[in-house]
């Protein structure tokens, strides 16, 4: 992919810069309908410039207005509350082992996703009969109520399930099962879709030089599909950090060791965190949503980096 030219990047931004400008104007004037309004006709004035016609201002309005709809929500949370009030809240024990639940638990969750999901993935790319009923299965948990799903976990593996030896009610494997069942899908289908697009004649290549089907996954298939497995593995986390319903079933409070501390404790995973907070004090719940929003798209926007420097070098 042609890396983006300087006139490119200068125009971003720009536009970057104008939308911050607009937004802390309406912001100060109390009038965020100006600034909606604002966004949406930037759009389309762009739009208007690429010279692609009446099709291509439709179609920037319409992107636009989706665009402002996802973006503004997220920047009027984090303009809500002050750095002093984030600070504060940081510097809480509680929050701080949300923090660390917060990420901790959804990796723990995508890595059994991974370790058991990519060779089904394999196997669903490559087809087998029966294949249509094992991918409406894999996609089920995206239909599922989540808490029908906290449920179902609970019931399944709880003490009157299938490990009765195993913890979780308010326990992390509780938590981690909990949320592999809402984020594997993403995973297996993020992961087929990059087995998908392996050539099947590089395959072919490598099984008539000698190598055995392990060292031509090895070698050319499993390296020319780390791409669509590590974005499987983002989608997957980050649908596991999102969650609620299922983990407030199963794991309201959860029992987990915190490094820090050097013992077990007790601990809300974040979005039941702020749920829970914001019975309490709403400026505090906004503080602690502000932390959990930064810590979660430090940790998306670092691992999206190494998607993309991973599938450059495949």
């Amino acid at each position: 992919m042609r890396a983006p030219t300087l006139d490119a990047r200068t125009l971003v931004l720009a536009v970057a810069g104008v939308q911050l400008a607009a937004f802390a104007v309406a912001s100060a004037l109390g009038r965020p309908t100006l600034y909606v309004v604002f966004a949406v006709a930037s759009a389309g004035v762009l739009g208007a410039s690429a010279g692609r016609g009446a099709f291509g201002v439709v179609a920037a309005l319409c992107g636009g207005t989706l665009l402002v709809a996802l973006a503004y929500p997220l920047a009027t949370l984090a303009t809500f509350t002050t750095p002093g009030a984030v600070l504060d809240a940081l510097a809480r024990p509680d929050v701080r082992r949300t923090l660390y639940v917060s990420v901790y638990a959804p990796l723990l969750a995508t890595l059994l996703a991974a370790v058991l999901g990519v060779p089904l993935a394999l196997l669903l790319r490559r087809g087998f009969t029966g294949r249509p009923v094992v991918e409406a299965l894999v996609d089920l948990p995206l239909v599922v109520p989540h808490s029908v799903a906290g449920l179902a976990v609970l019931l399944a593996f709880g003490e009157s399930g299938a490990f009765p030896t195993l913890p979780v009610l308010g326990a992390m494997p509780g938590l981690v099962l909990a949320l592999a069942f809402v984020a594997a899908p993403y995973l297996v289908n993020g992961a087929r879709e990059g087995f998908e697009a392996v050539d099947r004649d590089a395959e072919r290549a490598a099984r008539s030089l000698g190598a055995s089907r392990f060292e031509t996954f090895r070698r050319v298939t499993g390296p020319l599909a780390v791409r669509g497995v590590l974005s499987g593995a983002v989608l997957s986390w980050g649908r596991a950090v999102s969650e609620y319903g299922a983990v407030a079933v199963v794991a309201y409070n959860v029992t987990v060791f915190y490094p820090p501390a050097g013992e077990r404790v007790q601990a809300m995973f974040g979005s039941v965190f702020v749920v829970h907070e914001l019975d309490v004090n709403f400026e505090s719940a906004v503080s602690v949503a502000v932390l959990l929003l930064v810590v979660c798209v430090a940790v998306f926007l670092a691992v999206r980096a190494l998607t993309r420097e991973t599938g450059r070098w495949t």
